[in-house]
């Protein structure tokens, strides 16, 4: 179950194991892009040490022509400070009043699993591409803490914005952002990704502005139905205060990068975990032989069942592991002078941790480029949780989004093989090789679900 995944995160890795001071470059590698002193942090032991161990040091965010172009300037991209911690704080009490910190979310995301089932179920059993209908049901969730409310799949605005969304994921990996980044004048440039880039930007801006004028229709102050209230109540709170980072324009990027940040990495996560199990008939027989189990056809999987389901549970964790959706996580910068291992990192340099290192750290994993769910089983067949897994980052601005992911991986993965049994067509062969953005994702490919 070997799979060779060439990317840049792995390119970085491997290069820089090789270089001759293996101790020091291994651990750390510094280069400069276009004048932006940039550190690469490998192994876990390293991450570790800045992500936890320093966690006041490596918290901030680097300075990027791109994001600022491109209106990333919420809650994900802020600088540290009263900004970030604002916006934090607003959004973690929604995600526990609106979302998986209320026990009847369960129920929603459920429910957006029938409507997922029944979509896939339209086909009949012949192949098709998952990923819009994975995209429709996953952003939804994230819809629901946002707006109060779904999107049905046949809104095409919506969808609309969504490939947006999705297109400059994958345009923001692109040589020309590197270029926009090192040489921001190119930006003059009528030509280039960069200009699709800004295009798309100010099309989600102006898409945004109207929805969230919507769904603030018939608002009461103080008594918030989803985050966009709770967002205006804090700005109407803190009119009169010069400092505060509530605006209506913070309010635009926060809902963005949520929406981006949301649906991004858990649809490929399912995308993958679909590939996969597609792919190794044995391992989604064993998932199989769980649900029916322990949850039987007569019920829908919830997270009751979860620790029953060790089998399940490795297979995702394993997908997360070897997939790498966020290889290189979110880039952080350095708030003052810093010490990594004996070597100096000043104040302001940009620091990107190699997550897809730590994942393959032979040191913390055995035979890593193997896919092997039962890595993460003991003796007795029980999940058993592993120290070098972070595919949500670590530290004070690791994914505040990873219980909500969980769930949501959990409960849709389970609910489509309750039903299905997937395969590709006869005499298909996927690609395996990730598609390089800001985040990994499988290149198209088509799958079959058979009723079971």
């Amino acid at each position: 179950m070997e799979q060779t995944n060439r990317t840049i995160h792995d390119r970085l890795t491997h290069v820089i194991r090789n270089c001759t001071d293996t101790d020091y470059v291994s651990t750390k590698y510094t280069l400069d892009l276009g004048g932006i002193s940039t550190v690469i942090v490998n192994g876990y032991d390293a991450v570790k040490e800045c992500l936890i161990r320093q966690s006041d040091i490596f918290v901030d965010r680097p300075s990027l022509p791109l994001f600022w172009g491109l209106n990333l300037r919420g809650l994900l991209n802020c600088k540290y400070g009263r900004g970030w911690t604002e916006h934090r704080k607003l959004t973690v009490n929604c995600f526990r009043c609106f979302g998986p910190g209320q026990k009847s979310f369960e129920n929603k995301i459920a429910e957006e699993c029938m409507f997922f089932l029944d979509a896939v179920d339209t086909y009949k059993g012949k192949p098709f591409d998952a990923k819009l209908l994975v995209t429709n049901a996953v952003s939804n969730i994230t819809n629901l803490i946002i707006f109060g409310e779904r999107f049905t799949y046949d809104d095409t605005e919506y969808q609309h914005m969504m490939e947006i969304f999705s297109e400059n994921i994958e345009l923001a990996a692109s040589a020309w952002a590197f270029l926009y980044n090192a040489f921001p004048w190119i930006g003059l440039l009528p030509f280039g990704d960069h200009q699709r880039l800004f295009k798309n930007a100010a099309q989600v801006y102006d898409f945004l502005l109207k929805i969230i004028q919507r769904f603030s229709e018939n608002r009461t102050p103080q008594n918030p139905r989803h985050l966009i209230d709770s967002y205006l109540d804090e700005l109407e709170k803190n009119t009169n205060d010069l400092e505060t980072s509530f605006t209506m324009e913070n309010l635009i990027f926060t809902v963005g990068e949520i929406i981006i940040a949301g649906t991004e990495t858990t649809t490929n996560a399912l995308r993958w975990a679909i590939l996969y199990v597609a792919l190794y008939p044995n391992i989604q027989g064993k998932v199989h032989q769980e649900i029916d189990a322990v949850v039987g056809q007569n019920q829908m999987p919830s997270l009751d069942h979860k620790s029953q389901m060790p089998y399940t549970e490795a297979v995702l964790h394993e997908v997360l592991r070897f997939c790498n959706i966020a290889p290189l996580g979110i880039f952080r910068a350095t708030t003052k002078d810093s010490t990594v291992r004996g070597y100096s990192i000043p104040k302001g340099t940009m620091v990107i941790t190699n997550l897809y290192s730590v994942h393959f750290d032979e040191k913390y994993w055995s035979n890593p480029e193997i896919f092997c769910p039962e890595r993460f089983l003991d003796s007795n067949g029980q999940f058993v949780k592993k120290e070098a897994f972070v595919p949500f980052s670590l530290g004070r601005r690791h994914c505040l989004g990873e219980q909500l992911a969980r769930i949501e991986l959990f409960l849709f993965f389970t609910a489509l093989l309750q039903r299905f049994h997937l395969h590709f067509p006869p005499g298909t062969i996927p690609n395996l090789k990730a598609k390089l953005g800001m985040t990994l994702q499988p290149h198209p490919y088509l799958v079959a679900a058979e009723r079971r």
